[in-house]
């Protein structure tokens, strides 16, 4: 990983916006970055950043969703949408950044990127500066900005994760996404110097199990990872999303959870999750 993936390396106007409206240069207002991620692909994660996206908005906050899955992007398919103008367009010059940010079922803003762009399957120095270009130039219009990276730990997605204050990883109780999710929040913690990141266990089988889950992982890392500051580092555990049929309908359906089925079990811990993300993260920014 280049110097340039690490927070503390981030042009001045990045490390502002990523500071939250709290911290901007000059104090001028700038969104609270969060970038949701994971260790592997298929536990949801795209799913939890549009209906997290959705549930912010309910609570009066302005966001954004950027699909930052450069090359495999699928946050259209989740929604909906079939856009005109993509990132892909912003990055070539075809189009003006303002014309590719359209509004998503639920109210919240999107940026959408081209899926297949085989070009940004690594990290060119000019893809992370048109990156960075886009985030500086959003960043002051929001309260948050939720970057939906890729799974796993590419440059891309590093660089991705990179740009934001607060990571929240999505896994799945799987041995697998677990084994994976342990190796993102290693990196992480060597490479990019967190001391912290954020957890969130999606398909849970029972009320408890990703607490269970977090406190296990917990163990792990004190004893196998160490941050720059010496100490182990904390994983916040940020809530359960049930195991729930109707999670699957809206899905095949390309409809958000909550506006599907906004009663059931897991909308109603996403709507649980966005109150605790708004009361850990954003209660300044309002």
């Amino acid at each position: 990983m280049s110097d340039a993936q690490s927070p503390s390396t981030l042009p001045t106007a990045a490390t502002g916006s990523a500071s939250g409206a709290h911290g901007a240069p000059g104090g001028a207002p700038s969104a609270r970055i969060i970038a949701i991620t994971s260790g592997k692909g298929g536990v949801g994660k795209t799913f939890v950043s549009a209906n997290l996206a959705a549930a912010l908005t309910r609570r009066g906050q302005r966001v954004l969703v950027l699909d930052a899955d450069l090359g495999l992007a699928n946050l259209d398919v989740v929604l909906n949408l079939y856009p005109k103008i993509t990132l892909h367009d912003v990055f070539t010059g075809k189009s003006k950044l303002d014309d590719a940010v359209i509004t998503a079922p639920g109210g919240f803003a999107v940026l959408l990127a081209g899926s297949g762009m085989v070009e940004y399957s690594r990290l060119t120095p000019e893809v992370r500066n048109q990156f960075l270009n886009v985030i500086q130039t959003l960043a002051p219009r929001y309260d948050v900005i939720l970057l939906d990276t890729g799974a796993g730990i590419s440059d891309v997605v590093l660089f991705s994760v990179s740009l934001a204050s607060e990571v929240l990883i999505v896994a799945t109780p799987e041995p697998t996404s677990l084994t994976d999710a342990y190796a993102a929040i290693k990196v992480l913690a060597m490479q990019q110097k967190r001391q912290h990141v954020r957890f969130v266990v999606n398909q849970a089988a029972r009320p408890g199990d990703g607490r269970a889950i977090s406190g296990q992982l917990q163990q792990v890392l004190d004893r196998f990872v160490t941050t720059e500051s010496g100490r182990p580092l904390r994983l916040v555990h940020m809530g359960d999303i049930p195991a729930d049929p109707t999670v699957r309908d809206a899905v095949m359906r390309r409809q958000l959870l909550l506006l599907h089925t906004p009663g059931c079990p897991a909308a109603l811990a996403i709507s649980q999750l966005a109150g605790k993300v708004e009361e850990a993260l954003l209660h300044r920014a309002r």
